[in-house]
């Protein structure tokens, strides 16, 4: 028999990207469902984002991760919520969140920060909203120095989307 839970049986992907465009927070989606976005065929359970560090932008993010009961995601399961020094620094955040779990990076692998990485975006639309997302060769070319033994396992399937979406479009990309 259903039962009439309004609580989400798991993460709310969706409406985190969403929240996120909504509250006018620049930043440049990475990671799994970056990947998925453009087609690879792999599973993801949380939003990965490099975030410009501009002073306006922080306080949106605050306010967006309040809004969401955003605490530090921690092994010893003490509940600690955002400070803004933390999103202003060179690490990731990372939080859960009512609508599921959000990691926040300065950076990723090599150091790229939000404005490296722009120019190796793409905007795709989403319910109404422009998103940039990392493109799917940078995504694999990072992942290739990622020490993430998950990021080990899923760059066979990330290279294999990859070169079928290079044949389709009928473009050859070298790999090095």
């Amino acid at each position: 028999m259903p039962t009439k839970s309004k609580k989400p049986s798991g993460p709310d992907l969706s409406a985190l990207l969403e929240g996120l465009v909504e509250a006018g927070i620049q930043f440049i989606l990475v990671g799994g469902l970056a990947a998925v976005i453009q087609g690879a065929p792999i599973t993801t359970m949380d939003v990965d984002i490099v975030h410009r560090q501009s002073p306006e932008n922080i306080s949106k993010l605050m306010g967006f991760l309040k809004s969401i009961g955003a605490f530090y995601r921690r092994l010893d399961h003490k509940v600690i919520e955002p400070n803004r020094e933390d999103l202003e620094g060179e690490g990731h955040a990372l939080f859960a969140t009512r609508l599921g779990p959000l990691d926040v990076l300065a950076a990723i692998e090599e150091g790229k920060a939000y404005e490296d990485l722009l120019a190796h975006t793409i905007e795709i639309e989403f319910r109404g909203h422009r998103v940039r997302v990392l493109n799917l060769k940078s995504l694999v070319k990072y992942k290739k120095t990622s020490k993430d033994s998950k990021d080990k396992r899923r760059l066979p399937v990330l290279e294999e989307t990859l070169r079928q979406l290079d044949e389709t479009s009928g473009i050859t990309v070298s790999r090095h």
